[in-house]
């Protein structure tokens, strides 16, 4: 195959040029479980990114018959969508892991009140 931009030799595998980077196929897919304990039916998430001069991201909720409702979000849509999920995510990982490390701490200096520690 041969890359669309630098004309780059490389395998039909690759998404990306190995050599510029240039993205090599015109949408990239990635499908999403729904909660198990949620969801009464098998459903999904499926996200596709287009890449060509209409640049834009398509959700679709997939259940065991196929496509069931479908919206196309433009580019700066997109984005602000990546931003609320990735902030959420951070903020509740953030907070538990400064609560853990913390009880860890104290855990730690209660365990050391009265105890020598040689250091040598």
């Amino acid at each position: 195959m041969r890359c669309t931009e630098c004309d780059g030799e490389f395998e039909d595998a690759f998404r990306f040029c190995p050599w510029c980077a240039a993205p090599q196929r015109s949408k990239i897919v990635e499908y999403f479980r729904g909660h198990p304990l949620i969801e009464t039916e098998p459903v999904g998430l499926r996200v596709s990114r287009y890449m060509g001069s209409n640049r834009h991201v398509r959700l679709s909720i997939w259940n065991e018959q196929g496509a069931v409702a479908a919206l196309a979000l433009e580019e700066r849509e997109a984005k602000r969508l990546g931003a609320f999920l990735g902030a959420s995510v951070e903020r509740r990982h953030t907070r538990s892991r400064r609560d853990r490390v913390r009880e860890r701490v104290e855990a730690f200096a209660s365990g050391l009140r009265g105890t020598y520690i040689d250091t040598r």
